[in-house]
């Protein structure tokens, strides 16, 4: 066993149960927020709170969060809805960014203007070591991106941070790609010859694929998929995201496979009202109620059900 941090203290891995290995509780500008939007902290608390702990009724006991620089995160408020509900959180450090980095450490740096050792590592090994802020919480996993931008020298310069903050502390990663340009490819290249273990790196929205050969070249390096945007029909629809999981599984890969919604109590980036029209499903409890059941009527065992939520999980943070 191994210890894993939550918002609310350390747990052994073991007790990470059934896990979601990529769910946000809020994706918020919080610059913006602060300025315009309409917000009811409390309301938002609570109904956070009631949908996180409907999610532990349906048997998941552990969400891991990759909200990180750049999507909002504020600890305080996460350990706010943890305190309120059954279900364990595991929150993360990274940045978040499909282009540059952010005018903080855009001219600090190896090489820059104020040429000392990359900040972003020291940052988040902090963040993993000692806590984040003041908060007392510590992040247990790693989180960059890159998207159909490619590796661009700010994408680069973050997924290196972080693959040299995972060799320093061995916690493992998840990154945001796009499988349309095989962008999970490049990430493991780039994570690797920082020295990182790519047995402990998610590729995440791997399920946005039915390109099963792309998937096994990522599985065969060692790495989880991430078939973690169930809910998300407009990108691929729920039959194919499921074909492409039995599929995966019938070819012995079920110990490569981690599960997801990528979804959020509240995301800043819709309209809630138009996106509850556009993805009706995409909320936490679809792989519960719906995913569980297809698999399952596909053949796919309970074991292996057990192995992708359970058991993959566990053994990135071992």
């Amino acid at each position: 066993m191994a210890q894993v941090q939550t918002a609310t203290g350390p747990i052994d891995s073991a007790d990470l149960g059934r896990t979601l290995v990529h769910e946000h509780v809020f994706v918020l500008g919080e610059e913006y927020r602060v300025n315009y939007e309409a917000w009811d902290e409390e309301a938002q608390v609570v109904r956070a709170q009631q949908e996180l702990q409907g999610l532990k009724e349906l048997g998941i006991d552990t969400i891991l969060d990759p909200t990180v620089l750049g999507l909002g995160r504020y600890i305080p408020r996460i350990q706010r809805v943890a305190e309120g509900t059954d279900l364990q959180i595991v929150v993360a450090t990274g940045l978040y960014t499909y282009n540059e980095i952010p005018f903080q450490f855009h001219y600090t740096g190896p090489g820059l203007m104020f040429d000392v050792p990359e900040p972003l590592v020291e940052l988040f090994v902090r963040d993993l070591t000692e806590g984040i802020a003041d908060t007392g919480v510590r992040a247990a996993f790693l989180k960059c991106a890159i998207e159909e931008q490619g590796l661009t020298p700010g994408v680069e310069r973050v997924m290196r941070a972080v693959g040299e903050a995972s060799v320093r502390t061995g916690a493992p990663i998840t990154v945001h790609t796009n499988p349309h340009t095989e962008s999970g490819l490049v990430a493991q290249r780039v994570l690797a010859e920082t020295g990182a273990d790519l047995t402990k790196v998610v590729i995440g929205h791997s399920g946005d694929s039915t390109d099963l050969d792309y998937l096994m070249r990522l599985a065969d390096a060692g790495s989880l998929l991430g078939m973690d945007r169930f809910g998300l029909d407009v990108l691929l629809p729920f039959e194919q995201r499921v074909d492409t999981v039995v599929e995966l599984v019938r070819r012995g890969y079920a110990d490569r496979v981690v599960l997801a919604h990528d979804a959020a109590c509240f995301i800043d980036w819709f309209d809630p009202e138009a996106k509850a029209q556009a993805v009706p499903k995409w909320n936490y409890r679809h792989i519960s109620e719906d995913v569980l059941p297809a698999l399952r009527e596909r053949g796919v065992s309970d074991a292996d059900i057990d192995t992708m939520l359970a058991a993959n999980p566990r053994r990135m943070f071992e």
